[in-house]
């Protein structure tokens, strides 16, 4: 069981409220991430959950037991940081096998959770180790396995994958997805990084400046965003934003376009000039200077043949436009 509820809860550090009051359910079994800018409150909000931070008001239930004032050892979750915090003179069996020595497990029964741990992760031959002898992906692992080993209602990621080159990212990524598929249980992930929410998450929340912008899954997120700064952060390349006559012509303040949803044909209504071509292989990024509504981010497949300085005509198709009030909502 892993169900997660907070209900009214704030968080102020003196004066500075940095959690207004906030409800959120996290189901059990979910995959849920928390997203959103550098100091939007995300790694607060999960230190609270954890209860390494107190809060300033509210509750907080844990398979519907009031875990507010709980220890963080009493509250049954699994913390995975995004250092490591791996012991350097330990072999990668005693770094897994610790919490359960801490908690005077029987060394059978310790034996057997690491072993099992090592096989979901892959780690079974490097549990002789010290973490020195591992790749930076594997030190990763041998943090989540020393997570698994305790059985948790819980696991919490807090940007476990920033400290990882590119391509490990993406494996990580894989890993942890395959990972929740095959324990089952409640997984709540901190990141900046709306690629990894998009491509990891069954529910996303949106958080700016401590509150929730929006909640729901990947897709969602993407095809109806609650406003202009969830529109503006879900997506990659993000959202152009169209502002001035253009927007007034569809009875809005602000129109919305995805650059892979413009068409480039050869009788748009917009036309402008590319500026700049980002090959990518599969895809083509153009920045195109449209007159009357701006520079637009576009993208195309990465075999056809656009170059800077050549003119195009866009084509912004109707069902697929997003519109906005004064206030940034969606119309």
């Amino acid at each position: 069981m892993g169900q997660i509820t907070l209900s009214s809860i704030t968080k102020s550090f003196g004066d500075v409220n940095v959690i207004p009051p906030l409800d959120l359910t996290i189901n059990d079994g979910e995959f849920v991430v928390f997203v959103g800018p550098s100091g939007c409150g995300k790694s607060t909000l999960l230190r609270l959950i954890a209860g390494l931070e107190d809060i300033s008001s509210g509750k907080i239930e844990i398979d519907g037991r009031d875990a507010t004032d709980a220890a963080p050892a009493e509250r049954g979750l699994a913390m995975v940081f995004q250092s490591y915090a791996l012991y350097p003179h330990m072999s990668v069996r005693k770094n897994i096998a610790f919490p359960l020595k801490m908690a005077k497990m029987p060394q059978a029964e310790q034996d057997r959770k690491v072993e099992n741990a090592a096989r979901i992760l892959n780690l079974s031959s490097y549990l002789d180790r010290r973490p020195g002898q591992l790749s930076g992906g594997q030190r990763q692992r041998v943090a989540i396995g020393r997570a698994i080993v305790r059985e948790p209602a819980a696991f919490l990621f807090d940007e476990p994958l920033s400290n990882l080159d590119a391509a490990l990212r993406v494996t990580m990524r894989q890993e942890i997805s395959e990972l929740h598929q095959t324990l089952k249980t409640t997984m709540i992930y901190v990141t900046h990084d709306q690629v990894e929410a998009m491509t990891m998450a069954d529910k996303i929340v949106v958080l700016n400046a401590g509150r929730i912008e929006q909640v729901g899954s990947p897709l969602e997120l993407y095809r109806s965003p609650r406003n202009l700064f969830v529109a503006g952060f879900i997506g990659s390349p993000k959202m152009n934003f169209i502002t001035g006559a253009e927007a007034d012509r569809h009875g809005c303040a602000t129109l919305g376009v995805r650059p892979e949803h413009l068409e480039v044909t050869a009788d748009g209504p917009w036309k402008g000039v590319i500026g700049l071509a980002e090959h990518l292989g599969s895809d083509t990024f153009l920045k195109v200077a449209v007159e009357g509504v701006g520079d637009l981010t576009v993208r195309v497949p990465g075999e056809r043949g656009l170059h800077h300085g050549q003119t195009i005509s866009l084509l912004p198709p109707a069902d697929k436009l997003y519109r906005f009030d004064a206030n940034g909502m969606a119309l």
